[in-house]
């Protein structure tokens, strides 16, 4: 476990907005680290972000959200592999579009 002090008891006392949103810090950090060229962090960062999906999707009872998350899941995951280290804005915008309230995080931006 990457996030050595979260369990996925504590993880599901937090709401899907909340934990859409810190997968999303997750990819955040990884386009920050991408500009500055330090791509260990930012397989590390990806690697967070994959251990969060799997915590949403296994706490999740929403099919719907966990259908878009291992779709989500996917795409993180061909970035990852392919190791290109080209920031996708629409992967990050794609994920905070699953939940109402990260969505509107989108139009402040």
């Amino acid at each position: 476990m990457l996030h050595t002090h979260l369990t996925s008891e504590k993880w599901v006392t937090f709401g899907p907005d909340k934990q859409i949103l810190m997968i999303a810090n997750e990819i955040n950090r990884a386009k920050n680290w991408t500009e500055k060229k330090d791509f260990e962090k930012v397989s590390n960062c990806y690697e967070r972000a994959f251990e969060l999906i799997d915590l949403t999707v296994d706490s999740s009872k929403n099919r719907s959200l966990i259908h878009e998350l291992m779709r989500f899941r996917e795409l993180l995951a061909l970035a990852y592999i392919q190791n290109e280290h080209v920031f996708d804005n629409e992967l990050y915008r794609l994920l905070l579009s699953m939940n109402v309230n990260s969505c509107n995080l989108l139009n402040t931006q």
